[in-house]
Order: C-alpha cells, then sequence, then structure tokens
C-alpha cells in the first residue's frame, strides 16, 4: 500500500501539470498511458481533484475548473519518481523469498503489485535487462538469470576503472566548484552517522550511492554517469544480500569514505589514488562475499 500511495502521489503531482495546459483532461485509458499508471490508480486521482474543485468529473467528461496552486502539490520528500519506485520494488522480489535462477518474472503482476501500468514496468525491465540478469522471454515473462561471481567481477572492473578516473578529475575542479559544497555536506552526513552508528548503519547505503556518484560526475562524461547507475542499483542492494556484519563493514566504508573525502581535497593525486583503491578494494571483496551460494 505504501508503494502504491508513492505512486499515486507521484503520478498526481503530474497530473496537475496537464491543468495547466487543458481546458478538458484526455480519457482514463490515455490519461493512465500517458502518465505510466493504471487505471484504478487514475480514477483515485481524478477523484481527488474532482473534490479540490480543479475539475468537473461527470462520467467521460473531465471539465477543468482551475489551474494548480502550490498547495495542490504534493511535497518532493512525499514522492519518488515512479521509476524509483519500480525499482524499489522490483530488487525487493528478487531480494527477498525464493527469487533464484529460472525464477520468472511477470510484468501484469509486477505492475499490480506497485499499482502503475504495465508499460512503464515492461520500459524499466527492458533497461534492466542489458545488464545481462534478467531475459526476455515470450508472453511478458522474464527469467531471473541470476547474480554470479563473473558478473560481479566483470561490474567491480569496470567500476574501477571508472572511479579512479573520476577521482583523479575531482582533484582539478576548479575552487568555486559547487561539488566541493557537495563534499562538505557529505562528510557533515558521515560524521552524523557514525555518531549513531548502532541505530542507523542500515542507512549508510544510501548515503554511499550520494558519494560515489557525486565522485563520478566530476568526469564531466555522461557515460561514466551514466553508468554509474547500473554500479548504484548493484552496489546499493547488494548489502541487503549478505546482512552479515553489517554494522562493521559500514562503519569501516564510512571510516574509509572520510580518508577518501580527505585525499580529495589535498588534490594530491598520488593519495587520492591511494585511497580511491582502498576503498574499492573492499567494496570488490564485499560485494563478492554477497553472492548468493
Amino acid at each position: 500500500m505504501a508503494r502504491q500511495n508513492t505512486v499515486f502521489k507521484e503520478a498526481y503531482n503530474r497530473c496537475l501539470a496537464e491543468l495547466s495546459t487543458n481546458d478538458n483532461l484526455p480519457s482514463e485509458p490515455e490519461l493512465g498511458e500517458r502518465l505510466g499508471i493504471s487505471r484504478t490508480t487514475v480514477r483515485a486521482i481524478l477523484s481527488r481533484m474532482h473534490e479540490a474543485r480543479l475539475i468537473n468529473w461527470d462520467k467521460r467528461v473531465k471539465t477543468v475548473l482551475r489551474g494548480p496552486e502550490v498547495q495542490d502539490f504534493f511535497p518532493d520528500e512525499e514522492t519518488n519518481s515512479l521509476n524509483d519506485v519500480i525499482e524499489k520494488s522490483f530488487m525487493k522480489r528478487i531480494l527477498t523469498g525464493d527469487a533464484e535462477p529460472g525464477t520468472q518474472i511477470n510484468e501484469a503482476e509486477l505492475a499490480r503489485e506497485i499499482g502503475t501500468g504495465t508499460t512503464s514496468v515492461r520500459e524499466f525491465l527492458i533497461r534492466f535487462s542489458r545488464f545481462g540478469l534478467i531475459e526476455k522471454r515470450p508472453n511478458s515473462h522474464w527469467i531471473l538469470k541470476g547474480f554470479t561471481i563473473d558478473f560481479a567481477l566483470e561490474l567491480t572492473e569496470v567500476r574501477e576503472m571508472f572511479e579512479l578516473r573520476s577521482a583523479a578529475s575531482f582533484a582539478h575542479l576548479s575552487d568555486d566548484h559547487p561539488a566541493w559544497a557537495d563534499l562538505d555536506e557529505i562528510e557533515a552526513e558521515h560524521h552524523v552517522l557514525l555518531a549513531d552508528i548502532d541505530a542507523r548503519y542500515k542507512d549508510f547505503s544510501a548515503l554511499d550511492e550520494k558519494f560515489h556518484l557525486l565522485v563520478h560526475r566530476a568526469s564531466g562524461n555522461r557515460f561514466v554517469v551514466d553508468f554509474y547507475d547500473v554500479i548504484a542499483f548493484i552496489f546499493h542492494y547488494h548489502y541487503q544480500w549478505n546482512k552479515a556484519f553489517a554494522r562493521a563493514r559500514n562503519e569501516r566504508a564510512m571510516i574509509e569514505h572520510l580518508d577518501y573525502i580527505a585525499a580529495l581535497r589535498s588534490r594530491d593525486p598520488d593519495r587520492i589514488e591511494a585511497a580511491c583503491r582502498l576503498h574499492l578494494n573492499s567494496a570488490r571483496q564485499t560485494l563478492l562475499q554477497s553472492v548468493p551460494g
């Protein structure tokens, strides 16, 4: 229900934009296709808009009464992008229960579970399939191929090449580049998390993703940044595959991050490379240990 509520809020905000450019809203199927959501969610959105006197909904006629105002939107912190919702739901499905190589994934079932349209789910699965973890079969079915040692090794090899290059580029950013302020903020978040490590060690994966994405962006290379989606997708969730010693592992990674951050600030190429290699080696070992079986 929480996932469906998030889908509803995110889609509702996007649907509000339709009110500014139309006198009448399109049909329910067309609106669902346009927003990538189910008919049930479309009706829930229309019902709320009718109650808020944004539209007059009379069977097939949906007349726009007024444009949206700031208070009509759900706050950003209550919404996630539709792709994020599908990603989290998909990963939860393959990381829990008995999802082993050969497990079937049905587009319609996944869409129904999330509360979104099958088109959005299909587009996500097509993008995800290029990683080699799932494979398309006839009749809207997909097969989980499994996360293997070979896959983990290939992923870490590419990650290390890209991140070493990106970290070296970070040292050459101008003094007034906004990345330095972002680095300050991320460092402060590390200290806050470390101060409450026993209760909050599970929050580390999100901070880990935020830090490494900042480093990768310093490369200025769109392909490096785009590939980080793959890296984040796997490395973010591998913490859930192997929960053994998670607290100690996350605490060590945070300390390595702080050394890494100090190295970036030094602008010393040798120091940056050493800190980067040390941390990436730890991440490689953790990922390999998380491979099922």
